[in-house]
């Protein structure tokens, strides 16, 4: 039993954690998820409470339906993927492994729930999670990248500041952040990769979106695991690896 007055969150002792547990639902706007979020793992920061909450989070998962769960699942993957935790704290993938293996399985369930059809920004989230779970670093944080149809990285070349646009706004790169509203800002069209060439993770994410029947997320993986050019100097570099660099470092 999980003595919450003797551990801390966000903003002290963590003893309003089994009440806002209890009041949260399948609602992802409701209020109690908002306050769980801010208060165990605040702007990324976990804390002890935050660990112990692994077990409560799972719990909570399996109560909702595939349909539902999305708000414990996430919130887990945030605490089990944060490097901005308590010193001397052991990793969570081997003092959480059996909570982490039932999240896996729950996160799993709602990927292939027929509600994410139409849903890919959620999909791509609960992507995220699971590869967070299974403790696959910057895919298991960065990955939502695809959700807002942008990633910002430098030139590995120059060092200038890249938006690596696909989606609604088009294709390519331009170091303009004001490019969705400047149509004469320098743009240079992105090579995606062909998806007979992917290998590893990016072999992984395309195949896994195409049999969830998430197509629109596979192609724009074949923009993120391609190529684009600097839109400062020309240098032409592949956007996955500058993603992992700079969120690796």
């Amino acid at each position: 039993m999980t003595d919450w007055s003797l551990l801390i969150h966000a903003y002290g002792t963590a003893e309003d954690v089994p009440g806002l547990l209890q009041a949260a639902g399948p609602d992802p706007e409701g209020p109690a998820w908002n306050e769980l979020w801010s208060r165990l793992c605040h702007q990324g920061t976990v804390y002890p409470a935050s660990y112990a909450a692994l077990p409560a989070l799972a719990e909570k998962a399996r109560q909702l339906t595939a349909a539902d769960r999305a708000m414990p699942l996430l919130l887990a993957a945030s605490i089990v993927a944060s490097t901005d935790r308590p010193y001397e704290t052991p990793d969570p993938q081997d003092a959480w492994a059996a909570e982490i293996a039932e999240l896996i399985e729950l996160v799993e369930q709602a990927l292939h729930h027929p509600s994410l059809t139409d849903s890919p920004g959620r999909y791509v989230e609960l992507l995220e999670a699971l590869l967070a779970f299974e403790g696959v670093q910057v895919w298991g944080e960065e990955l939502h990248g695809l959700s807002g149809e942008e990633f910002e990285v430098p030139c590995p070349e120059c060092a200038a500041e890249n938006f690596v646009v696909f989606g609604e706004h088009g294709y390519f790169s331009t170091t303009d952040a004001f490019y969705m509203n400047e149509a004469a800002a320098h743009r240079r069209e992105l090579q995606p990769a062909a998806p007979s060439s992917m290998e590893g993770m990016a072999e992984r994410l395309h195949a896994r979106a195409l049999a969830d029947g998430q197509h629109e997320v596979a192609s724009q993986l074949t923009y993120v695991f391609g190529s684009a050019y600097c839109a400062e100097c020309d240098a032409l570099f592949r956007v996955d690896h500058a993603i992992v660099a700079r969120w690796s470092s």
